[in-house]
């Protein structure tokens, strides 16, 4: 049977709510913290070369699953494995520290990818040629554009060679030059990467590139199968 790269099982994320409502600040009087269940006791397993699509309305847990199973958001509740390197393709700016230079960041991230450091160290120059911002590196990262912010932390996020691959289809990559260039990338990654799963609102894009879909909605698994089933199904009921 073919390997697990991702176990979850009844996961749970809760957002807290704002406290400035006066409701709010009831409930935390009485001890309480009032939040927004965003996933809802969720169980899925992903397996070794698997192109899954997770699809659903605003709101629905997508980019939070996503965030999950990249590590950057603890469940609430539940369990979550996940087997092999992962390379996330959002939340480019976490651990980057705005005072420190270009090439600590790269540094700082590579480690938080899971790089030693004579890995960091080869990959170095390649991360450097593709960011196109070798002059500005010995300099503070809030000295930055943001196109140079997204170029820098872009170059450094797809710099290794992942076995799983999470995409949010709501991320940028800076202008039209660089822009060719990172859709080459994620290409490139997408192609040699075990696992990928991939959010997006536009159905034929994760038609053409995944052969699995998950469906949810209010932070629960509604439909999970084939692009062929699944995408009918959501479109008869959300349209």
């Amino acid at each position: 049977m073919t390997n697990e790269a991702i176990r979850v099982e009844k996961v749970v994320v809760d957002y807290p709510l704002e406290n400035s409502l006066g409701i709010a600040r009831k409930l935390l009087r009485r001890g309480e913290v009032p939040s927004k269940r965003a996933l809802d006791g969720v169980d899925l397993t992903i397996r070794d070369g698997e192109r899954v699509g997770i699809v659903g309305p605003n709101g629905a847990g997508k980019s939070t699953l996503l965030r999950v199973l990249a590590g950057i958001l603890p469940p609430t509740e539940g369990a979550l494995r996940v087997t092999g390197t992962v390379a996330p393709l959002f939340e480019f700016a976490t651990g980057f520290e705005m005072e420190l230079s270009g090439y600590e960041n790269v540094r700082i991230r590579s480690l938080l990818q899971g790089m030693d450091w004579e890995q960091i160290n080869q990959r170095m120059p390649e991360i450097v040629a593709f960011s196109e911002l070798e002059g500005a590196l010995d300099q503070p990262v809030r000295t930055y554009s943001s196109g140079m912010f997204i170029r820098l932390a872009f170059s450094t996020a797809t710099s290794i060679d992942p076995d799983i691959l999470l995409i949010d289809e709501a991320f940028g990559a800076g202008d039209q030059h660089f822009s060719i260039k990172s859709a080459k990338r994620m290409r490139e990654l997408m192609d040699k990467g075990r696992v990928l799963v991939f959010t997006s609102h536009n159905l034929d894009l994760v038609r053409s590139l995944c052969n699995r879909i998950i469906w949810i909605n209010k932070g629960r698994i509604v439909e999970d199968g084939p692009a062929d089933s699944v995408i009918p199904h959501y479109l008869s009921n959300e349209t």
